[in-house]
């Protein structure tokens, strides 16, 4: 029976998607607007949902991060639909054409951005990824299926609920925005299968949920395992910027994956850096794990091994090593970073224009703080995810990462010889 589900909801997303593909520009910013007024108008209602599933998490006994991820408040609703109004600030991409060349016959070649067609969202404790999927998708003239987990399905059912009314109000199907409306594992599993009507997944979570879509689907997949963020002060940082980005970084929000897990020192500048570090970091109630040769600068820090470098704390915890300079940073985040973002502070300028170079991670950063490894801080808009795989986007993905191009030729009655 699942698979019938599985298949129904598919066909009827991929039906959809033909309604939006047409849509111009102003067409679907009118639509997004009404979006965003309609969260705001149902805010209460959210928020009473949200609170069912929050006392149900905690009765659970969910992490503080995942609680975190969960929880919605007024600012967050609010931070929603302005979210949703910056993607209509946007250019749209669809239809966008980019000459490529005229060949000696004179045909003349171009390619143009298209939807993607149908994207499948699979994501956990993230209710709010309901409202940002939803409009990203919407303005690349795509639709979307959104799976979301148990611990948030009702946020994200109320959520969609406000995103349905605004497109009834403007005689589009609800399905151009379709909810999966049970988290059962058999029924994910179905979707995972429905190649012929589903382009793209975009799995959102935990390490496990990653691997299990990617193992499963025969959709291909944007894959972001984890977050493991490095700060590496070189030794001719400031130490008060880098100071304020390991704070930053690694306090300001906790269990978000652009939070900063790893700081990596250089051996010249660690005698005067790292004690400020272990007395700010204390003053925050950070848990420190290090390596052997940082742990003189700190009180009651735990020692680990040389290859128990790499975790995802996704809470106030962070790993600490001292390093031998630029060389011996590029081969600790080789072996240990997951790709997402890495940062150094450094007044150095060839320094920096070599770890942007040379760091093979989908965000690099120069005297800026982790935090804004995030599609509305990088001016996308709200993003969909994060790819830390390179096909067919890498780093945080808005509306172009949810197109793709395809060739158009023009002749005057040319035929191949």
């Amino acid at each position: 029976m699942s698979n019938s589900v599985a298949t129904d909801i598919a066909k009827r997303a991929a039906i959809a998607a033909r309604a939006v593909a047409p849509l111009t520009e102003t067409e679907k910013n009118a639509v997004l607007q009404r979006m965003a007024d309609a969260i705001r108008k149902h805010q209460a209602d959210i928020l009473a949902v949200n609170e069912k599933d929050m006392a149900a998490g905690r009765e659970k006994q969910l992490s503080e991060a995942m609680l975190d991820r969960l929880q919605l408040n007024a600012e967050r609703i609010e931070g929603m639909a302005t979210a949703i109004e910056e993607i209509i600030a946007l250019a749209d991409p669809v239809g966008e054409r980019m000459p490529l060349t005229t060949r000696p016959n004179g045909i003349e070649v171009e390619k143009m951005r298209i939807p993607l067609g149908v994207i499948c969202m699979i994501y956990e404790a993230r209710p709010n990824v309901t409202a940002d999927a939803g409009a990203l998708c919407f303005k690349s003239g795509n639709a979307v299926i959104l799976r979301c987990g148990r611990e948030a399905i009702e946020s994200s059912k109320a959520i969609a609920a406000a995103l349905h009314e605004a497109l009834r109000d403007s005689g589009l199907p609800e399905d151009v925005i379709a909810v999966v409306p049970t988290p059962d594992r058999e029924l994910m599993l179905d979707l995972l299968q429905q190649h012929e009507h589903i382009d793209l997944v975009i799995p959102r979570g935990g390490e496990g949920l990653i691997h299990f879509v990617s193992d499963n689907s025969k959709i291909p997949v944007i894959q972001h395992y984890k977050g493991v963020c490095h700060l590496y002060v070189d030794k001719d940082a400031d130490i008060e910027k880098a100071l304020a980005l390991l704070l930053n970084g690694k306090t300001h929000r906790t269990g978000v994956c652009n939070a900063l897990e790893g700081l990596l020192v250089d051996e010249a500048i660690a005698a005067e850096f790292l004690p400020k570090a272990a007395q700010a970091l204390q003053e925050k109630g950070v848990t420190v794990h290090c390596d052997q040769a940082s742990a003189k600068y700190f009180d009651n820090a735990d020692v680990i091994a040389d290859d128990a470098f790499g975790e995802e704390y996704l809470a106030l915890e962070i790993a600490v090593r001292t390093v031998a300079g630029f060389e011996g940073a590029l081969a600790h985040i080789q072996a240990f970073g997951s790709g997402h973002t890495e940062v150094i502070a450094t007044e150095n300028e060839a320094t920096a224009q070599r770890f942007i170079r040379e760091v093979d991670s989908a965000v690099t950063m120069w005297n800026a703080s982790s935090r804004f490894s995030d599609g509305g801080q990088l001016g996308l808009g709200a993003e969909i995810g994060i790819s830390t795989s390179k096909l067919h986007a890498y780093g945080p993905m808005g509306l172009q990462a949810l197109t793709t191009e395809k060739f158009v030729v023009t002749g005057n009655g040319q035929t191949r010889a």
